[in-house]
């Protein structure tokens, strides 16, 4: 079994003006740092061309498909907004701004599943290498 998810996702980014629109996103979870989740936004999809990547918790996520969830710069809600579908709300900040994402719950229920295979909720610290990232850290000092 892989020790990476890479999981293509639609996500939609909420805005005023311009409107709401469709843009490609990753989410990705490896094994080799098992608490976190990444969102990965490719070039076309960010103002500067540039590829925008977000780190969170795996458990921030889960919960956030339940309940309100985070409290600084990653906030994630569920929401049904539309009264059709069920979706997550993501809310990204930065010292520059703010963006806010909708995702298709289901896709994010299935990367999160996906990832408990990988690394089952609860057995995270079992997969980390405490003494290899100490040693990295001394050799950047």
């Amino acid at each position: 079994m892989s020790s990476v998810i890479d999981q293509a996702v639609s996500a939609r980014l909420i805005a005023t003006a311009p409107r709401s629109r469709v843009i490609p996103a990753n989410l990705r979870y490896d094994r080799a740092d098992p608490f976190a989740v990444r969102l990965v936004f490719p070039p076309a999809a960010s103002l500067d061309g540039a590829e925008v990547v977000w780190t969170f918790g795996r458990e921030l996520l889960e919960e956030g498909l339940h309940r309100s969830a985070g409290a600084g710069d990653v906030q994630i809600w569920p929401s049904n907004a539309d009264g059709e579908r069920e979706v997550v709300v993501v809310e990204l900040h930065t010292a520059g701004g703010m963006a806010v994402v909708q995702f298709e719950a289901q896709d994010l229920r299935g990367f999160l599943t996906g990832s408990y295979e990988v690394v089952a909720r609860g057995d995270e610290a079992r997969h980390l290498d405490v003494e290899a990232d100490l040693d990295a850290l001394l050799r950047e000092a």
